[in-house]
Formats: C-alpha cells, structure tokens, sequence
C-alpha cells in the first residue's frame, strides 16, 4: 500500500507541510514545548489532590467510615488512570517528533498534545479542586449530594479492574490504619480468701504475740 508521503505530489501539499524547512520545526517544538508545559502543570496540581485524597480515606479509615475512605480512594483511581493515559499519549507524541516524515505529522503532533491538555483541563474542571476533595469527609446535605454525585459518575467510569485495584488499596490502608483487634484471654482471677498458715507456725505468732516477742528472722 502507498504511504502518505507517495500519494501526495508537492503541489498536493498543504500549505503548513511545505513551508521552509528551517522555520517549520523551529514553530512545532515551540508548540510542543508550551503544549507539554500545560499537560505537566495540570499533572501536578491532580498530583496535589490525589495526595490529599489518600489523606482523607486514612483519616475516614480511623473514624471507622470506610464507605467515605472508599470513595477517596476510587476518585483518586480515576485520576490516576487518566494521568497515566495522557502520559502515554505524551511519551508517543514526543517520539513523533523524530519521525522522517515529520512535515507531514507535526500538525498531528500539536493537536494531540491540545488534546492531551483539554483532557487534563476536564479532569480538573470535573473533580474540582481542593474545596471539592473536602467535602468527601463532609456531612452537610451538600456535601452528601456530592458524594453521591461523584459515586455515581465513577460508576460508569471506572473499569472492573480500577475498583478491584481499589478494594486492594483500601484493605492494605486499613490494615495499616486500624490497629489489629487481639483476641482477649481469660486469666485466671486472683484468690479473694487469705492463704492457709500451718497450724505450729500459727500456734508459734500466738505465742509471741502473748509474750510481747518479735518474730525472730529466719536466715537465708
């Protein structure tokens, strides 16, 4: 099968594939500079969140609230699955750029790095920042519709695979949030009545009682 490059005559061309070879990789790498730029600085400010996120399912663990700790837990899967999409996608794209036919794909390059960077926009956008994170521990109306707004949305987002991870997740965290429960063992009580003395050394403390004597002290 003919490749892209033997279908198409020069003058067939579009005008961004045939400008001058100095000036074309000159403007994609600063396309792909300022698109891989954002695609790291939504990567780290989801990277605040998902921290916090861990932060909130180990505090609701030791309150005893894992419906709440859950929850954390899968938001913050979701994340992370998206970020490691897009870090995909960013490894590939960068290695476009080395392609031969490079004139013909960098218009593929840029747009795909918007892409890369419109879904990390939405990922912020759709879960909120900070504030949001907070009202997973929250108890108010709001923040329970919330809850069970974000519940929800998982639901249809996540794949069988992402809430096993995530139900293994949450029984490591517990194990190392909730102190393990020894099973309690019946000892022996302790006698209430005095111990028996022997009669001759009873009938001897009677006698020196009586005589107003001390108790002589047995050597070792």
């Amino acid at each position: 099968m003919p490749s892209r490059r033997q279908c198409l005559r020069y003058d067939q061309l579009p005008a961004w594939a045939t400008q001058e070879a100095g000036s074309r990789p000159k403007i994609t790498i600063l396309d792909l500079k300022i698109q891989r730029d954002k695609l790291h600085q939504y990567q780290r400010r989801i990277t605040v969140l998902t921290a916090r996120e861990t932060d909130i399912a180990r505090a609701m663990l030791a309150q005893g609230d894992k419906r709440r700790a859950l929850l954390a837990l899968r938001r913050k899967k979701y994340q992370e699955s998206l970020l490691a999409k897009t870090d995909a996608q960013l490894e590939q794209l960068e290695k476009l750029t080395t392609n031969v036919e490079f004139a013909l794909i960098q218009k593929d390059v840029v747009f795909g790095l918007q892409q890369g960077t419109r879904v990390l926009q939405e990922i912020h956008r759709e879960m909120g920042g900070l504030a949001h994170v907070e009202k997973l521990m929250g108890e108010t109306a709001d923040a329970i519709a919330y809850q069970n707004e974000v519940s929800e949305m998982l639901g249809g987002r996540m794949s069988n695979a992402d809430e096993d991870e995530v139900e293994e997740e949450l029984a490591a965290l517990e194990a190392a949030v909730v102190p393990a429960r020894v099973p309690a063992v019946d000892l022996p009580s302790a006698p209430d009545t005095q111990l028996a003395v022997p009669a001759a050394e009873q009938g001897q403390r009677e006698d020196e009682a009586a005589h107003g004597e001390q108790p002589q002290l047995v050597p070792a």
